[in-house]
């Protein structure tokens, strides 16, 4: 019976062994992909979550800065018309850091 088989098609060994290396260099370079635990929602929210805190820190601190650099200038005017400008300038920076 193996003769016969041979006789049929004599490059079976090498196409066996050809077809039994594909099948191993498949298996062995195949990557796993495995589903996540959290579904696209919560994934949404943890990312909107740590944009906004990172948006609230960087604008709390240009808040502080510029509140400084207005209430400096303030300070350091001799002319009203320059004192009344930092001082809407400082309400306009906290307004706008409240808003935030």
């Amino acid at each position: 019976m193996r003769k016969f088989i041979f006789r049929l098609c004599p490059h079976l060994g090498r196409i066996y062994f050809v077809f039994i290396i594909v099948l191993l260099m498949l298996m062995y370079f195949t990557v796993p992909a495995f589903a996540a635990v959290e579904d696209m929602w919560s994934v949404a929210n943890r990312i909107i979550r740590d944009v906004y805190t990172r948006i609230a820190g960087i604008s709390t601190v240009m808040a502080g800065l510029m509140s400084a650099v207005a209430v400096i200038g303030a300070k350091l005017s001799n002319n009203q018309h320059k004192v009344d400008q930092a001082w809407d300038w400082l309400k306009r920076v906290w307004i706008a850091w409240a808003v935030i």
